[in-house]
């Protein structure tokens, strides 16, 4: 059992409603079934004092301890984490509540009077009356809502017997727009769930392809996020308030977008009985230091970022199961002076989640990567060396500032166990943008949409509903 880590009583009070008349509607069955049981083996009973016993037993002894039954279902998640939860897995959630109410409830009356319990009968079809009573309804309500769900997100052109989608969650995004487009190349079928801050123009052309679908929605949304994680295949987590000065314009936000989401996402996808999932992490979980750093360096954040990425990256390993294999890339960063930073080019990252979601989960479930190349890291003073040589126009200035973080980072790890290495170096990626200033393709690099931080401080985060923010205050209560 685990305390509800969301209880929206709105929602909520008509099942356990629901629950406590089936509890009791099948105790008052077991009772008169077992009155049935005794007068046919004993026929010389009288059933008037029978049944008189069983009244006053079910007033005295069953309703006040009935209230054991709602206690237990609520802790063992009936009204909360399981609604995201595939059928099967309900099921058994259900079953096995039932079950723990029932002996709790039998250890109770044993503890009042060893002398009154339910006859053994009675026992036997109270439990499978319950059983029943409990799961039925959930069925029935589970099989509508998995035809309605299938009607929402699977496209026209789908048919039955096709593989799975892959799940990339903040897929329009810098990263995920690279990754959509090189998982369609490989014809991997993918399915997005963006809630389009910064636009849709990058995924743009993904729209019409009948490999494709996408969601519009927000992370933190469990509506959203339940729909969009039904019957995929593996989930990659890209959704994130990427950098410091971004999460301190509002750190309640970022928390939530950061961490809280990933929380809710794990609870879903083990729901679902989705195994593999993949979250994007940061080097900046290291945090300032002058050691070569692998992935059994301790992570020391020094920012809020690092921390939510911290927080996020032990939520999923500690959530870790034989059905439920998370695995953690920490995503070197593109980033005064002789600070280190591991630099990755936008599609070496996407190829580095590629590699990972085609390895067996034996190798990778359960793993922390640093995704990058031991080749790529550099100092900021060199960015700045290779930027002069491809601009010789620029003039290089030198400034100090605030900004603590120095780390090199090793990928021994990932080279070692998958063989990934970066195709594109710091020059390639230069040369890159050099090609897009003098095309025109950027026409003013001071635009707000190549400025994180600018553009979200301009940007309205509109209103949220009450179940969202509870929901969210509930995964930020166990944050670090």
């Amino acid at each position: 059992m685990k305390p509800p880590t969301f209880l929206n009583l709105r929602e909520a009070l008509p099942r356990m409603a629901a629950d406590f008349a089936v509890i009791h509607l099948s105790a008052v069955v077991s009772l008169f079934v077992s009155t049935y049981i005794h007068l046919h083996v004993h026929p010389e009973s009288d059933a008037r004092v029978l049944l008189d016993s069983f009244r006053l037993f079910y007033l005295t002894r069953f309703l006040p301890l009935s209230a054991i039954f709602p206690a237990i279902f609520s802790l063992s998640g009936l009204y909360t984490r399981s609604r995201g939860y595939a059928l099967n897995f309900k099921y058994w959630t259900v079953l096995r509540a039932a079950a723990l109410a029932t002996l709790v409830y039998l250890f109770a009356s044993f503890m009042l009077d060893p002398g009154e319990l339910m006859p053994r009968s009675s026992i036997l079809v109270f439990a499978a009356l319950a059983s029943l009573g409990l799961t039925g309804p959930r069925w029935l309500i589970g099989i509508l809502r998995n035809q309605d769900r299938a009607g929402l997100s699977v496209p026209s052109g789908a048919t039955a017997g096709r593989e799975p989608p892959v799940l990339v969650v903040g897929g329009a995004g810098y990263i995920g727009s690279v990754l959509c487009h090189l998982l369609i190349e490989r014809g991997r079928r993918v399915r997005v769930l963006d809630s389009l801050v910064y636009g849709g123009e990058a995924i743009a052309d993904l729209r019409h392809h009948p490999n494709f679908e996408f969601q519009r929605g927000d992370c933190r949304n469990i509506e959203d996020s339940i729909r969009a994680m039904s019957g995929v295949s593996a989930v990659i987590h890209l959704a994130a308030i990427v950098g410091d000065p971004a999460c301190d314009l509002d750190r309640r936000t970022a928390l939530e977008v950061n961490y809280c989401s990933t929380r809710m996402l794990i609870e879903i996808a083990k729901g679902q009985g989705i195994a593999r999932f993949l979250f994007a992490s940061s080097c900046s979980v290291y945090g300032a230091t002058d050691v070569l750093m692998d992935e059994n360096s301790s992570v020391v954040p020094v920012s809020l970022y690092g921390r939510t990425k911290a927080d996020s990256e032990r939520a999923l390993l500690d959530a870790a199961t034989a059905g439920f294999h998370p695995v953690v890339l920490r995503l070197a960063t593109i980033f005064n002076g002789r600070q280190w930073r591991p630099f990755l080019h936008v599609r070496d990252a996407a190829r580095g989640f590629i590699a990972v979601l085609d390895s067996p989960l034996g190798a990778v479930g359960g793993e922390v990567f640093n995704l990058g190349d031991n080749r790529l890291n550099f100092t900021l003073e060199d960015v700045a060396a290779e930027i002069g040589a491809a601009f010789p126009e620029t003039r290089i200035e030198r400034a100090d500032n605030a900004d603590a973080r120095n780390y090199r980072v090793s990928f021994d790890k990932i080279r070692g166990r998958l063989g990934f290495e970066c195709s594109l170096t710091l020059a390639d990626g230069i040369r890159e943008l050099k090609t897009a200033l003098e095309s025109g393709r950027i026409a003013d690099y001071e635009d707000i949409l190549y400025h994180n931080q600018r553009f979200l401080a301009g940007l309205d985060a509109g209103l949220r509903s009450p179940v969202q923010t509870e929901v969210m205050a509930a995964f930020q209560a166990s944050a670090s």
